[in-house]
């Protein structure tokens, strides 16, 4: 498993439209060395965040309120920013677009996140 060094700076963009949930994947990511972005509750704001901050990866939760995250998620992917989907549905709730993303299944612990985000590392970062 990756230690958690490999993930101190890591800037992450959140966005979560449940606060409690945003405040724990918060809380996780600072314990994991870090840096939030957002977080995000709505679409429009993430999308202002995503076109604004930089940012090395996104973990995206993939219903805002009844709204779907996918506009954003194609923008991450033609800017080149790898990204993980939070849902309780697994990837049965993914366009055939996405199927094959990573995906945190929620309720996901501090392990699973950290497990995910040092692929998105890796994904962001080419190797030297």
């Amino acid at each position: 498993m990756t230690g958690l060094s490999d993930l101190s700076g890591l800037r992450v963009l959140v966005v979560e439209d449940e606060m409690m949930v945003s405040m724990l994947i918060e809380d996780m990511l600072e314990d994991l060395g870090c840096k939030v972005v957002g977080p995000a509750s709505r679409l429009e704001e993430a999308i202002e965040l995503a076109n604004s901050a930089e940012l090395d990866c996104a973990v995206l939760d993939v219903n805002l309120g009844g709204q779907p995250i996918f506009p954003l998620a194609d923008l991450l992917r033609a800017k080149g920013a790898p990204f993980a989907f939070a849902t309780g549905y697994g990837d049965a709730g993914l366009r055939d677009a996405d199927k094959g993303s990573p995906v945190l299944q929620k309720p996901f612990r501090e392990g699973d996140l950290a497990r995910i985000l040092a692929e998105l590392r890796a994904k962001a970062s080419p190797a030297p």
